[in-house]
């Protein structure tokens, strides 16, 4: 599968200077050239500042967000929350306005902590990105694993899972063990680095025990009806509407942000039997570069404003 190239690669990056990216607002992106691209990401707006230089398929890098010279804040997210960005961080920069230039990754937070523990570096083709973060993002487990990287940590939200299938379900999914069907072509996040591979996992064997796991997990991945992503929130919704999966287990407010966009998908619920719910931890980062910032933006994610922008996008209040 072709598709990560159209996510993770890059041969230009417009670099806006601070005076005019503090200024920038949000603008509707423009059509993709061809219908080859018509789902591409990014999905969320670009920025007017610096010169708009994103080509479907060859220059393109949807999950790393704002302003590489010079930030102010650094966060680290689990790359499902892109979709609240655009909103977050106008509200964010109306509380703090001595916050302009930001940057913020959303990839796999397996990946993010990986590259948190090599000092910061990321490489996405030709482009070497050194920042270290102020904030980290990922859910409660994921965070557990590394308490003595955090000054303070903060519950701020809740999810669920939800499967994702084209306009009119064309294989007639009704439920995870659907999933388990030969002909049924699979998208799952690989449970080596997303950590909503091995919830997905949890969910399985609630709904049909070790047997649905390992249909699905095992003998259809290597007949090759389940492909395992390397960035799910991106990967998975691109192989569903362009025809390459029928079906995708992922978060709920993944599949309802594709449907906020208009694209020809429909959102399977699972029940609450079978479901699990995932709780979101911020913290802040004891090395972080910019300790205000980092303690600002943990405290803003709780507040009202920031509620009131996850609730938009579907999300569960946070965990008491």
């Amino acid at each position: 599968m072709k598709r990560l190239s159209h996510l993770l690669a890059l041969a230009a990056l417009a670099l806006a200077p601070a005076a005019a990216f503090a200024q920038a607002m949000p603008i509707q992106k423009p059509a993709p050239p061809d219908a080859a691209h018509r789902f591409d990401p990014p999905w969320n707006a670009p920025f007017q500042a610096g010169e708009a230089f994103t080509v479907p398929g060859i220059d393109n890098v949807p999950d790393l967000y704002g302003d590489v010279v010079d930030p102010q804040l650094v966060v680290f997210f689990g790359g499902n929350q892109f979709m609240v960005l655009d909103d977050l961080l106008r509200e964010f920069r109306k509380a703090y306005p001595q916050y302009q230039r930001i940057f913020v990754e959303t990839l796999p937070p397996g990946i993010l902590a990986r590259q948190i523990a090599q000092g910061g570096a990321l490489v996405v083709g030709n482009l070497r990105i050194a920042l270290k973060p102020d904030v980290y993002a990922a859910g409660k487990s994921r965070m557990d694993m590394t308490p003595e990287w955090f000054a303070r940590t903060s519950s701020y939200a809740q999810n669920r899972l939800a499967i994702l299938v084209r306009q009119g379900n064309p294989k007639k999914v009704q439920s995870l063990r659907g999933l388990g069907r030969p002909e049924v072509r699979v998208s799952m996040p690989n449970p080596e680095w997303e950590g909503i591979g091995k919830r997905i996992e949890e969910s399985y064997e609630k709904a049909g025990g070790a047997a649905l796991k390992t249909a699905v997990m095992t003998t259809k991945v290597q007949a090759g009806s389940t492909f395992l992503t390397q960035i799910h929130h991106r990967q998975s919704p691109m192989r569903v509407l362009y025809d390459q999966s029928d079906a995708a287990p992922v978060w709920y407010t993944e599949a309802f942000y594709q449907k906020m966009l208009g694209h020809p998908v429909e959102n399977i619920e699972i029940p609450a039997k079978e479901n699990i719910t995932a709780n979101y931890v911020a913290g802040v980062m004891k090395a972080a570069p910019h300790a205000q910032a980092a303690q600002d933006f943990v405290a803003f994610l709780t507040s009202p404003a920031g509620q009131a922008v996850y609730r938009k996008y579907g999300f569960l209040p946070p965990a008491n």
